[in-house]
């Protein structure tokens, strides 16, 4: 049956309004005159130009971003190999290593911080950017495992099979067959892993170092002395940056012819077959 009303559409025209509103708003004041971003006093672009100007601003950018790509490649291939190894390894103990692989994700952020710090300073790692980078890493896996493993868990496994059949090691039949069936679970949790590494503040305010900063701490430091429409600024350059990236990827896609699910596997299996 078919339905009349216009709930579903008034729902979801709210449900878009609450997420973006803010957006649109946080981009709005950034071009706002006036230091205090509930009072708009006319359009200016100074708030651009500070933020050009702000080395320290910057540099706390620059950390985050090589940050959240260091430990999201980090946990990318951690995360992969280990759920590769939990599904191709049949053990008593596969059920409580799986709970130990997601348990990161259900402890409160402030006791991994506290966890983190403690354990730095009993092996007297020295705090910076190396520590971030091991604690974002850590925490960031189970995205990245819980992802693949279950693309894995849906896999033929007699693709792999055939393929060692045709003659082919296991290395082989994993870059081959595996790996390009796996790829977009790990892309989408190495993304998921970089914006959990970016949002991050709880465990970053635990175990970085004095002369390092990244941005959600820089920020989160400045509410206490009020946050300027610089913020605002920083935050629509890369909310647009955002749009670009998914807009060059929708395109990239577009332009590719698309894959039949298990056409890249059969064309492996004729190279093999070939060989």
């Amino acid at each position: 049956m078919k339905n009349r009303t216009k709930l579903p559409n008034l729902y979801l025209v709210l449900i878009l309004a609450l997420m973006y509103l803010p957006i649109l708003l946080v981009m709005v004041y950034s071009f706002n005159d006036s230091k205090i971003s509930s009072v708009w006093s006319g359009f200016s672009l100074k708030w651009y130009t500070q933020l050009f100007r702000d080395r320290a601003m910057l540099e706390a950018l620059g950390n985050t971003l090589i940050l959240g790509l260091s430990s999201c490649l980090c946990a990318g291939i951690i995360g992969t190999l280990g759920a590769f190894g939990m599904t191709r390894v049949k053990w008593r103990l596969n059920a409580p290593m799986e709970y130990l692989s997601t348990l990161p994700m259900m402890v409160p952020e402030i006791i991994l911080g506290m966890v983190f710090m403690a354990f730095f300073s009993l092996i007297g790692l020295p705090f910076g950017l190396g520590t971030l980078m091991i604690a974002h890493t850590a925490f960031c896996i189970p995205y990245v495992f819980m992802l693949v493993k279950a693309r894995l868990v849906g896999l033929d496994p007699l693709l792999a099979a055939a393929v060692r059949d045709l003659g082919a090691g296991p290395v082989r039949a994993f870059f081959d067959i595996t790996l390009p069936l796996i790829s977009p679970a790990i892309a989408s949790g190495m993304l998921l892993a970089f914006a959990m590494s970016i949002d991050d503040v709880i465990i970053s305010v635990f175990v970085t170092g004095v002369d390092v900063n990244t941005l959600p701490i820089k920020i989160y430091t400045q509410l206490k002395t009020g946050v300027t429409p610089e913020i605002n600024a920083l935050c629509t350059l890369m909310f647009l940056a955002t749009l670009l990236l998914c807009g060059l990827s929708a395109l990239l896609g577009r332009g590719r012819r698309l894959e039949v699910p298990g056409e890249g596997a059969s064309a492996g299996l004729a190279e093999f077959g070939k060989d």
